[in-house]
């Protein structure tokens, strides 16, 4: 990648429950400073994924006091980061979702949120984005985190999130202009990733040093003869419906070996070590823009490490105009 080429900067972002509690009315706590001012604004993503925003949302019935907070935190952090900010409702769970996007790359239109409130124990954060240069052809963009308790729940969550995948394919028989579109799925997927090429070692569920039983109900699936395995429905999933991981091609084509560190699990007692849960999938067209996937350190501000995946624009561009072939299901996987 030459110094004169022009990119577009995704960032998914698991901030443990969003940096804490306010330490008092108004006054954020130090570590949602730290993620914000020191590692995100520096960094200037286009697109961001947040996947805890734990005090920036509150559910209908909180306190008038805890709207407010959610507010005043939800608007400091577009604010800081110069983007517009999306919400997803809350669910079950109490660590929504959110997207922020810049609104100098990418154009939005009259209502480009939807809202997903059934199945999803906590809501993904669905954006619809545009590029000036290719009117007409939505970029479909969710953050989401999937069930941490339930590989059923993440199946049904997977399985909707694939309506989204859906679309990639649409003929929009009513709009002739619109026979496309591009789909960016990013999230604490909390599952693992087909073991195939990867980086991280598998966790041995059956091992001694496995102590966290109930974690190991909630990550791997018990097989006939008693042994444990590790969930990966959501990765094959994603394969089957030709989505590609960012990391991978970055890997294949980018001689990037360090994509496919480990994004959580380091400090984890009992649960197996570090894992790479955190992910990104993207349509056949655009995963060919990646041109770079970091794992960036948050140690001591977050119990996860974020993912940054760089594109470049003209190739991006090149893929929503569908000027070049797509890549096959499964073809990073070797």
């Amino acid at each position: 990648m030459t110094a004169t080429d022009e990119t577009v900067r995704i960032v998914l972002m698991n901030l443990e429950h969003d940096g804490g509690p306010e330490e008092e009315p108004g006054v954020l706590p130090k570590r949602w400073r730290d993620a914000y001012e020191e590692v995100l604004e520096p960094l200037r993503p286009d697109w961001l994924g947040m996947t805890e925003l734990t005090y920036s949302q509150t559910r209908p019935d909180a306190t008038v006091e805890q709207k407010a907070a959610a507010d005043r935190r939800w608007r400091a952090a577009q604010e800081t980061l110069g983007m517009r900010g999306f919400r997803a409702r809350m669910g079950q769970g109490r660590n929504p979702t959110g997207v922020l996007v810049r609104e100098s790359v990418f154009s939005l239109g009259p209502d480009p949120q939807h809202h997903h409130t059934k199945v999803y124990r906590t809501p993904p954060t669905n954006v619809v984005l545009g590029l000036p240069e290719v009117p007409g052809v939505p970029i479909i963009t969710a953050a989401f985190h999937s069930s941490f308790c339930s590989p059923h729940g993440r199946q049904a969550e997977g399985y909707e999130l694939t309506s989204l995948v859906d679309k990639v394919k649409a003929q929009h028989v009513t709009a002739p202009e619109r026979r496309w579109a591009a789909c960016w799925l990013f999230g604490d997927t909390n599952e693992y990733p087909v073991p195939t090429g990867e980086r991280v070692p598998e966790i041995d569920w059956n091992a001694p040093e496995i102590t966290d039983l109930v974690h190991r109900r909630h990550r791997a699936l018990k097989q006939p003869d008693g042994s444990w395995m590790s969930c990966t429905f959501l990765d094959e999933l994603m394969l089957d419906c030709g989505m590609h991981d960012p990391a991978r091609f970055a890997v294949h084509h980018r001689a990037q070996p360090e994509a496919l560190s480990a994004t959580a699990g380091h400090a984890a007692i009992g649960q197996g070590g570090g894992s790479r849960i955190d992910r990104g999938y993207m349509d056949a067209w655009t995963i060919q823009a990646v041109v770079e996937v970091n794992v960036l350190d948050m140690t001591g501000i977050s119990d996860h490490h974020a993912v940054e995946v760089l594109l470049s624009r003209r190739k991006l561009i090149e893929a929503l105009r569908r000027t070049f072939d797509p890549f096959t299901p499964w073809a990073l996987t070797s």
